[in-house]
């Protein structure tokens, strides 16, 4: 497999295994050529994932040990970077927490990843994503009129407001030390993440109540109706033009044109959407709405991504070690990514490779 450097090429990182947006941040970095070293327990964390896991030397240390905490120590004192998720206060009780290790190693960037964040009166407390988009408000305006609220996986709160606020901390903290030299803690809380993210909607004027939810599924015209195979599909035309489209397309009645935005008629509309969606196959859909300007998509299962022609033709989906996995993202014009399988290491392997000095041209 020919290799690329990645943009990140040299860039040391020091995980310790964890679950969720732990991995996947490590994962991001992996992918853009860091030399992401994982610490890892005797019989892994008990979520193995072949797929975030890539990229990584695993190295496997007892840290309650003398002996593995000093090895942690000597790889500290040679990363740039540093990944952790415990609770707060459980890196410090093993002697591994930033005061000690950033006195060793100035320039360490020390990123923690947490659901409450390392200060708070929850901070010390368990919690899993839904928990931590529940207290943000996210969670209330995700779910139909009638039930209760949907989480929506886990997307929200470990990975858009955790690994990937975790992975833009790690970024600025590492462009700020190009000018003054020194690392600093990077304290990624999901609940800050996520709040970040909603920040979209604090400063909008939507009405995020269920009944009258834009962009939760209330409006007819952005959710997914049900076709006559039982298959599902997705409409999204916010803009009247792209409604026009839609109806047009659809030959729909010409009561469905008029009053598209007062939620007073979105009932009756969504029923009478219903009806005729229910009148076709989702793929007798797909040939008359794919492609056009319907903001139209068919529902898809994860394990029918990969084969849509749309991400065949972009290369989404790639295969390493004889498993398909998603390819590394974004993508970059001059020094793109690449997904690379992972290597375990003897506990007293050489684990850093040498540091080359970028060439210019």
């Amino acid at each position: 497999m020919k290799t690329n450097p990645g943009p990140l090429a040299g860039l040391r990182v020091l995980e310790f295994a964890s679950i969720g947006p732990g991995p996947h941040c490590a994962m991001l970095l992996a992918d853009m050529g860091a030399d992401v070293v994982r610490i890892e327990r005797e019989g892994g964390n008990g979520w193995p994932n072949p797929v975030a896991d890539r990229g990584r030397s695993v190295l496997v240390l007892d840290i309650r040990s003398e002996a593995g905490r000093a090895r942690c120590l000597e790889l500290a004192e040679q990363a740039d970077v540093l990944i952790e998720g415990f609770r707060p206060g459980v890196m410090e009780r093993l002697g591994l927490g930033p005061e000690v290790l950033r006195a060793r190693n100035p320039r360490l960037v020390y990123g923690r990843m947490t659901g409450w964040g390392q200060t708070g009166p929850l901070a010390k407390t368990a919690g899993h994503d839904i928990n931590y988009i529940a207290l943000t408000g996210a969670l209330a305006a995700i779910g139909g009129r009638e039930g209760g609220a949907i989480p929506p996986l886990n997307l929200v709160g470990d990975f858009g407001g955790g690994s990937m606020f975790l992975a833009f901390g790690i970024m600025t903290a590492l462009w700020e030390r190009e000018r003054s030299g020194q690392g600093q803690v990077v304290d990624a809380a999901i609940v800050d993440g996520v709040s970040s993210l909603m920040s979209f909607f604090a400063g909008s004027s939507l009405d995020l109540s269920r009944e009258r939810n834009l962009l939760g599924g209330a409006a007819p015209h952005y959710r997914c109706y049900r076709c006559a195979d039982g298959r599902e599909i997705a409409i999204g035309p916010l803009e009247p033009q792209f409604q026009r489209e839609l109806l047009d397309r659809i030959d729909a009645p010409e009561h469905l044109y008029v009053g598209v935005e007062d939620p007073g008629n979105w009932a009756a509309h969504a029923q009478c959407l219903a009806e005729l969606f229910a009148s076709r196959t989702q793929a007798e859909w797909c040939a008359l709405l794919e492609g056009s300007d319907a903001c139209f998509a068919p529902v898809l299962a994860l394990n029918e991504a990969s084969q849509h022609a749309h991400l065949q033709a972009r290369g989404v989906y790639q295969e390493l070690e004889g498993r398909l996995q998603v390819a590394p993202a974004p993508r970059l014009s001059r020094t793109p990514g690449q997904a690379r399988p992972s290597r375990r290491l003897e506990a007293d392997a050489p684990v850093w490779a040498p540091v080359t000095e970028c060439q210019p041209g």
